[in-house]
């Protein structure tokens, strides 16, 4: 087990931790042992390029994408001040030597716990507290909101995709597990995040059929159906001759 393993196993449900925690949903910040520390405005986005890679990056590369427009002497001039007003506030989770700098091995970061959750139920490997809808599911569906780096997009869409996944995949066990009404929720909020999604949609007739319930079964497709057609001009792909709708169309 690697050190960011083994940091994360150290946290509970309930998200207290013997190590720092960078907190992306709702933050920028990070919180140690129970305290909230804030990080000063001009280290955030610093804090949160080093943790959304959790690699070792080389200086000149973080200078050049958080100040694009300075020179190299002004850039790296920013990055040392950056990195010593994040340590001033008692926020040492970067390690950072001449050349390059990472965030520490047991470091935590939210995201990434996130995405654990949606792989263990994407993969088919998720335990018994797994299968619940986690209290940060609607961050995770929109990392970082009014950020707009560039550097952000790709890892708020790629986090956004894997929740939906997982929802979906949730529904699906938490059906087998004969928690239907649990299972309509998962995906009631999948299908609340992307109304146009078709796998949400049928994971929720199928919901909705597991528990036995065929007239919201029926409801839901039907109403999907009209939305699709109302704002793409098509049909849904499965119809009556697939087994999720049998009965519902």
């Amino acid at each position: 087990m690697t050190m960011a393993g083994t940091a994360m196993s150290r946290v509970d449900a309930a998200g207290q931790t013997r190590t720092s925690v960078v907190r992306l949903f709702q933050g920028p910040y990070v919180t140690r042992a129970g305290r909230r520390l804030e990080v000063p405005e001009g280290s955030k986005r610093l804090l949160v390029f080093v943790a959304l890679h959790r690699t070792r990056l080389e200086r000149r590369y973080v200078a050049g994408t958080l100040w694009p427009d300075a020179d190299d002497a002004r850039a790296a001039g920013n990055l040392r001040s950056t990195l010593w007003r994040l340590r001033g506030a008692g926020i040492d989770v970067i390690a950072a030597d001449k050349w390059s700098l990472a965030l520490l091995d047991d470091v935590v970061v939210d995201t990434e716990l996130a995405n654990d959750w949606a792989t263990r139920l994407i993969n088919g490997t998720a335990g018994a507290g797994d299968l619940t809808i986690p209290p940060y599911w609607l961050d995770a569906l929109d990392l970082l909101p009014g950020w707009y780096d560039d550097w952000t997009y790709g890892e708020r869409e790629r986090l956004r995709q894997r929740t939906l996944h997982a929802l979906e995949a949730l529904s699906r066990q938490l059906a087998d597990a004969g928690r239907h009404a649990e299972a309509v929720d998962a995906a009631m909020a999948a299908v609340r995040a992307e109304p146009l999604r078709e796998s949400a949609q049928r994971v929720l007739v199928e919901a909705h059929l597991a528990e036995g319930n065929l007239v919201e079964a029926r409801r839901g497709y039907q109403a999907y159906r009209e939305l699709l057609n109302r704002e793409l001009g098509v049909a849904p792909t499965f119809d009556v001759r697939t087994p999720v709708t049998t009965g519902v169309a």
